[in-house]
């Protein structure tokens, strides 16, 4: 087979397809996989089986292998993750892990985990996928290395749909939140640095305050939007500075997060050549959650909550104001997203930095679906969505961070 390999996909994409996809046992499994990230990398348009194929070979039967490679071939896409993971650790500091959402229309009721649900950008019902991935905010930029599909009960507990769909006897029903915790986990396993904060929207998660205690046991600093309706208690002083009676009141998270009892000046991105720096105000509130939320020796946890005020800001700005929440293809929510965090001493501007720069996740979501294929996945088995995820979280990584081969060390 010979393919169309310009100077730019030369011996640098060999090495790195070599590295992440090394450990395919055959030789023609590793140059199929060369051929589909050639492919994402230089198709233009909508990326196909059949026009990834025939943008770097010319081959006849090509479309045929890679569709074959793609959907049937049995290779694991969890060594491949891994290495990615690694390799773009080498080459910048990991600010953030965060948990971007991402929903797939479908037309048909055949692909893997197809249901219809709510879609808020879309604002009504529609047919889709949906899934949750876990992307490094890096400087300028956020990468993903991993993917979970949610799978409804109707397709976990259905043999016939498992059966046409290959989906593995090991894989069971999660829970969205169980999901979250799921990337998490795998991250904190797979780090070879120090761990970064988690910043996730879980605000439509009908079960918020669990997932959120469940981060804080297992010691992870978490930055998180939750749902305005979430049931918080006051821990720290009230509005006139004094002490708050026992027991503390009740409110929601929305509520508390309009009137806090804590005022922070903070930095306001502005549009525009001619804007002047602003320093508006916004309030913060110390706060518990009712229930079990203990946080080791029996304690109860103490977590900082505070809305995300409405700011006119440029475009970067607006794609990062809410770390890649619920978006078809990128774009996210607009402010007043309500944020609770466990780093309860850190200054507003970090958290507000913090939020801006994991936003990137929804622009990035926007860049998969417009120039890699996120949303062109044409296959219906549960290993087929998971290689082209792979694959196309690959080709991302490999364009995004141009110029940084001479830090490769090779495999292992």
């Amino acid at each position: 087979m010979r393919t169309r390999s310009p100077a730019a996909c030369g011996t640098a994409l060999d090495e790195f397809t070599e590295r992440l996809f090394g450990h395919l046992p055959r030789a023609d499994q590793r140059r199929w996989a060369r051929v589909y990230l050639q492919g994402l990398l230089s198709t233009p348009g909508k990326k196909s089986v059949r026009r990834l194929a025939a943008s770097v070979t010319a081959s006849p039967t090509a479309s045929q292998s890679l569709q074959q490679f793609i959907n049937a071939s049995p290779w694991d896409w969890d060594p491949a993750r891994a290495e990615l993971l690694r390799w773009v650790e080498e080459r910048l500091q990991v600010h953030a892990w965060t948990i971007g959402q991402v929903c797939f229309p479908k037309r048909g009721e055949h692909s893997v985990g197809v249901h219809r649900r709510f879609d808020p950008t879309a604002g009504r019902i529609v047919n889709c996928q949906y899934a949750f991935g876990l992307f490094l905010s890096l400087d300028g930029m956020s990468v993903p290395v991993d993917w979970r599909l949610v799978l409804p009960e109707s397709w976990s507990a259905d043999p016939a749909l498992r059966r046409r769909a290959r989906i593995s006897p090991d894989v069971a029903y999660r829970t969205p939140e169980s999901l979250v915790l799921e990337l998490v986990d795998s991250i904190a396993a797979r780090t070879s640095a120090v761990r970064a904060p988690v910043v996730a929207d879980v605000s439509r998660l009908g079960a918020a305050a669990a997932l959120i205690g469940t981060l804080g046991r297992r010691g992870h600093d978490f930055l998180v939007s939750v749902p305005p309706t979430l049931t918080v208690r006051a821990a720290g002083p009230t509005l006139g500075g004094e002490p708050p009676r026992a027991p503390a009141h009740t409110t929601t998270a929305g509520d508390l997060a309009r009137r806090g009892n804590t005022s922070h000046p903070y930095a306001a991105p502005l549009a525009g050549p001619d804007a002047r720096p602003q320093r508006p105000h916004i309030r913060s509130a110390l706060v518990r959650l009712p229930g079990g939320d203990l946080a080791g020796r029996g304690t109860h946890q103490t977590y900082r909550l505070f809305g995300e005020p409405f700011v006119r800001a440029g475009p970067e700005a607006e794609a990062g104001s809410s770390a890649g929440s619920g978006a078809r293809a990128g774009g996210a929510r607009a402010g007043g997203a309500v944020w609770l965090t466990n780093m309860s001493h850190h200054r507003m501007d970090d958290l507000l930095h913090l939020v801006r720069r994991s936003g990137r996740a929804a622009a990035t979501l926007g860049v998969l679906a417009e120039d890699f294929g996120l949303l062109d996945f044409e296959g219906r088995s549960f290993p087929g969505w998971h290689h082209h995820m792979t694959l196309m979280s690959a080709a991302y990584a490999y364009k995004a961070l141009p110029g940084r081969w001479d830090r490769w060390a090779g495999p292992g």
